[in-house]
């Protein structure tokens, strides 16, 4: 008889849920995709339903469900934060109580009714589910782990050792002192949305000088030689407050926070810099503190901070550790996978699934897939004007489109489960051309001009391209162009400052060359994505460049796609030129108008 766990995320951010079957991952996914509301928290209804349907079970074939954290903790922390401060946070504890109450206090009973459900409930702590999303589908049998976010119920960062079926956590970090705290600090006070905005610091950071890093030190942080350290909570709002940082940070930075959506200046460019390269010193600390006490070979990150690939690819490049395995949904959504795997290895005492020296994470496609047969329908429901190719066709109709400089809509295969598009949701470019990046954010994406796009390489090439000896499969760290692939700027151009520096061309493949040379690599393996490794390698063979431009298949402000009347919609309300929707090409100029107004989905729902 299989065992099958389902593992939920809930009521932060980022809501999920996923399912083991005998310790294996076959199915994972994000409550935003299917709800449209970005980093949506509520309970993951749709994700559950989806992981159960795909499957082929139903709620009585579980042996258990795990959710991420300890609630009544959690809880505990938020009234002994309130209490510490007497009179101060009314307003926020009076905002969040009605949450609780309704709803975070009864997870059991919310779990219970919402699917029907009448089995084992089990809780593992918030860090713990991470470390185990971590370690368990890592291609490493032991191996120190590292987890770093904003907060669980106490911890805000946890370090111990995997070891077979067993992870035990030696070390945290706790609230209020937090690394994923003071970031999001940074970006709320840098105008952007916190839990959300973090990677536009990240991409922000190499067009600012490090100006304030003293002042993060000399003021608001006492960090020690082995990562630990204390905030000054004297500077920051978010323990009791709504905001997260107040007027005295304000003072210390020059001036009041930047309004959202309002023109960048030099002074944000410099805190973002400044708060990087604090990251990194702290995860770098941190790591050589785990070697330490250790000796490990191997290192597994998860937690938010996490997906800092800029501090990721610094520390591989350190060599602190022989190599460092990054879960992909490395913040609260992959919770639900930790969730799931350490209630098969610690409750039920399940051995270690075998490791044949690639993870088990499987290139991360756990999501929705839809057959060739369900996407004709749709274009049929609607009328909607498609070319049917075989799979030869659609690369080399493709791959053609990419050399033209075309950007392209690419629905493949299983839907990818974390915050990247790797290859199955994703929008896809030419990384050789100069405006491909500016074309990209201004009439595709509509972002902001400064962010960076990563590219997908060829995992038999990507040394040849990047310095980086290894796949980057989950596009999580980032590594430098090749010094032969860079072009030598002129001596005006070394000369431009800030958002100035954007437009020149850096090397053979500027499109995903950021300013300091750098990009965030994903690597294509034949064996997780034999379709887009196809496509790759066709260009490759028309162009010489194994390298394409991907970026995620949204706009600003959306989840990625989830199903083909997503993926038509987001589409039409872009510049893109083509769709390659499963084994079907829509070219935009032969698609009737698009009529924004109308609601497609009760429309496609009631027909």
């Amino acid at each position: 008889m299989n065992n099958y766990i389902l593992g939920i995320s809930a009521y932060y951010h980022d809501s999920a849920a996923a399912l083991l079957k005998d310790g294996e991952i076959v199915a994972a996914a994000q409550e935003e995709r299917f709800t449209r509301i970005k980093h949506d928290s509520n309970f993951p209804i749709h994700a559950a339903q989806f992981c159960l349907k795909d499957a082929g079970i139903t709620v009585e074939n579980l042996s258990a469900v795990a959710f991420y954290d300890k609630p009544i903790i959690k809880f505990n922390r938020i009234l002994e934060t309130y209490l510490s401060y007497p009179g101060k946070g009314i307003k926020s504890f009076i905002m969040a109580m009605p949450l609780w109450l309704k709803e975070k206090l009864w997870i059991p009973d919310l779990i219970s009714k919402e699917l029907n459900y009448k089995g084992k409930i089990l809780f593992p702590e918030h860090h713990e589910s991470h470390a185990a999303s971590a370690f368990f589908p890592s291609p490493f049998n032991r191996a120190a782990f590292l987890t770093i976010d904003g907060v669980g119920e106490w911890a805000t960062s946890s370090w111990g050792v995997g070891n077979g079926n067993k992870i035990e956590i030696h070390s945290e970090l706790h609230w209020p002192h937090s690394l994923g705290l003071l970031y999001s600090a940074f970006t709320y006070f840098t105008g952007f949305k916190v839990n959300s905005g973090e990677y536009k610091v990240m991409g922000l950071a190499p067009y600012g000088e490090p100006k304030y890093v003293k002042k993060i030190y000399d003021h608001l942080l006492d960090l020690k030689e082995d990562g630990s350290f204390k905030m000054n909570m004297e500077y920051f709002n978010y323990n009791t407050g709504l905001t997260m940082t107040n007027e005295k940070f304000d003072q210390l930075f020059d001036g009041p926070p930047r309004k959202p959506e309002t023109n960048l200046t030099q002074r944000e460019m410099d805190l973002a810099r400044s708060v990087q390269d604090v990251t990194e010193e702290i995860m770098i600390r941190m790591a050589r503190n785990i070697k330490r006490q250790t000796g490990e070979k191997y290192l597994c990150l998860a937690g938010g901070v996490a997906l800092n690939c800029v501090g990721n690819g610094k520390l591989l490049r350190e060599g602190i550790f022989e190599d460092i395995w990054i879960q992909p949904a490395a913040g609260d959504a992959g919770g639900a996978i930790g969730a799931a795997l350490i209630t098969y290895h610690h409750h039920f005492g399940n051995k270690l699934i075998e490791k044949n020296g690639r993870d088990n994470q499987k290139g991360s496609y756990f999501g929705t897939h839809y057959n060739d047969d369900a996407i004709e329908k749709f274009l049929k429901k609607f009328d909607l004007p498609y070319h049917r190719v075989g799979e030869n066709e659609l690369i080399e109709k493709v791959s053609d489109a990419l050399k033209e400089e075309k950007v392209i809509g690419w629905f493949q295969g299983r839907m990818e489960f974390g915050p990247r598009a790797l290859g199955a949701r994703s929008i896809i470019g030419d990384a050789r051309s100069p405006e491909m990046q500016k074309k990209m954010n201004l009439k595709i994406k509509y972002r902001e001009s400064f962010r960076p796009f990563a590219p997908t390489v060829l995992a038999d090439k990507v040394s040849e391209w990047f310095e980086l000896d290894r796949e980057s499969p989950y596009m999580l760290l980032v590594a430098d162009v090749k010094k032969e692939k860079q072009r030598r700027m002129t001596d005006e151009e070394a000369k431009l400052w800030g958002i100035d520096k954007l437009n020149i061309v850096r090397s053979e493949i500027p499109a995903v060359t950021h300013v300091d040379y750098s990009a965030r690599i994903q690597t294509v393996h034949k064996d997780d994505n034999p379709l887009y490794y196809k496509l790759i390698s066709k260009f490759e063979e028309k162009t010489g460049c194994p390298v394409i431009v991907n970026t995620s298949f949204n706009v600003r402000g959306e989840p990625i796609v989830e199903s083909p009347l997503d993926a038509y919609k987001c589409f039409m309300r872009t510049e893109m030129d083509l769709l390659a929707l499963g084994n079907f090409i829509l070219y935009k100029n032969e698609q009737p108008k698009f009529h924004d107004d109308i609601d497609w989905k009760q429309k496609y729902e009631l027909d």
